[in-house]
C-alpha cells in the first residue's frame, strides 16, 4: 500500500496541513518527510484511505511538534511571527480568498492562540472539510469533543480574524502606495495610509535588528518606518509580490534577501504590518529564489 505514487498525490495537502498548523516550512517539510518514512512502513497493510491515514499522521506529528515547541517559543527574542511563502497569484477570486484566508501571517497568527488540538480540529474541519468522525479519528478525540472544541475555537477566533474585503488588485495598489511614501520620505501620504489603530510587528530572531514589542499607532508607525529607511543602504531594492496569499514585500540589500513585508488590511488601509528578518526563517526562501531563478520587478 505504501507507493509512492499514492502518497506524491497528497503531498501537497500534507503540506498544507504541516504548514497551516505549525507557521514554517522547514518544519512542515520535516513533518512530511517523517510522514512519508511512516507510510514505508504500511507496506503489505491495508489502509481503507490512503487520504485520511496520511493526514491523521501529518496531523499527530504536528500536534506532537508544538507541544514541544511551545517552551522555545515562550524564550523567542522579540515578537515570534510565521515563515513567510511565495504564492501564486490564482485567475479564480474565490480561489484568492480562500487562500489569503487560510495562509496570510494575520490568520497564521491567529493559530497561535489555540491550544495544537484545538488548531488541528479546527484546521481538519474549518479549512479542510473532514467530517466529523474522520476528523475525531484523526485525533483520537470522539465527534463531539470535536465539535466542543471547533465551536470553542471558533468563538474565539471570530472577534479577531481578518475578513479580506480588500481585493487583490486594491492590496497591491495600497502596497505600491506604502513604498512610494516610504522612498520617497512622504510622513503624510503614509499616514493616510495607515489605520488609526496600525500595528507594526517584527521578527529579527534576536540576529538582526528588529522592535522587541509591537508598535502602534499610525503617527508612531509611520515615523518608525521613515526612520528604518533612512538608516537603509542605497543598495536596497524593494519588490512587490505575492506572499502568502496576499500582496508583500521582498526587500534586497546588496543583492541579498534582508526582510519580507506581509500585512492585514482593513477597510482599505493597512491595518497591520508584518516584517521577518530572521534569517533563519529566510533562508528557505533565499534558497528558493536562488534554486529557481526567480526574476522580480523592482519597485
Amino acid at each position: 500500500m505504501s507507493d509512492l505514487k499514492t502518497f506524491n498525490q497528497y503531498r501537497p495537502l500534507l503540506f498544507s496541513i504541516a504548514y497551516r498548523m505549525l507557521g514554517t516550512v522547514a518544519d512542515a517539510e520535516d513533518m512530511v518527510q517523517e510522514t512519508f518514512l511512516r507510510w514505508q512502513k504500511t507496506a503489505g497493510v491495508t489502509v481503507n484511505s490512503a487520504k485520511t491515514y496520511l493526514s491523521t499522521i501529518v496531523t499527530r506529528l504536528c500536534i506532537d511538534h508544538l507541544r514541544s515547541a511551545r517552551v522555545r517559543r515562550e524564550q523567542y527574542v522579540g515578537p515570534w511571527l510565521p515563515e513567510p511563502m511565495l504564492t501564486q497569484q490564482t485567475s479564480d477570486p474565490a480561489d484568492a480568498v480562500e487562500l489569503a484566508d487560510t495562509l496570510s501571517t494575520a490568520f497564521l497568527m491567529l493559530m497561535e492562540n489555540l491550544s495544537p488540538l484545538e488548531r488541528a480540529v479546527f484546521l481538519l474541519r474549518e479549512v479542510f472539510d473532514y467530517d466529523y468522525s474522520d476528523v475525531g479519528r484523526m485525533v483520537d478525540k470522539t465527534p463531539t469533543y470535536c465539535r466542543q472544541l471547533v465551536r470553542r475555537a471558533r468563538q474565539h477566533l471570530t472577534s479577531q480574524r481578518p475578513r479580506f474585503e480588500v481585493s487583490p488588485q486594491r492590496q497591491e495598489q495600497l502596497v505600491q502606495q506604502f513604498l512610494r511614501a516610504c522612498q520617497q520620505g512622504d510622513l503624510q501620504g503614509l499616514i493616510r495610509l495607515l489605520s488609526e489603530d496600525i500595528t507594526f510587528c517584527s521578527d529579527g530572531g534576536g540576529k538582526v535588528a528588529a522592535a522587541l514589542k509591537p508598535v502602534q499607532g499610525a503617527v508612531k508607525v509611520a515615523r518608525l518606518l521613515l526612520n528604518i529607511r533612512r538608516h537603509k543602504p542605497p543598495s536596497t531594492r524593494d519588490y512587490s509580490v505575492e506572499i502568502n496569499g496576499q500582496s508583500g514585500i521582498l526587500q534586497f540589500v546588496d543583492e541579498q534577501l534582508s526582510y519580507v513585508y506581509t500585512f492585514d488590511f482593513s477597510g482599505d488601509r493597512i491595518q497591520t504590518i508584518y516584517t521577518q528578518g530572521s534569517p533563519d526563517k529566510l533562508m528557505l526562501l533565499k534558497q528558493k529564489i536562488a534554486s529557481e531563478q526567480h526574476v522580480f520587478s523592482a519597485f
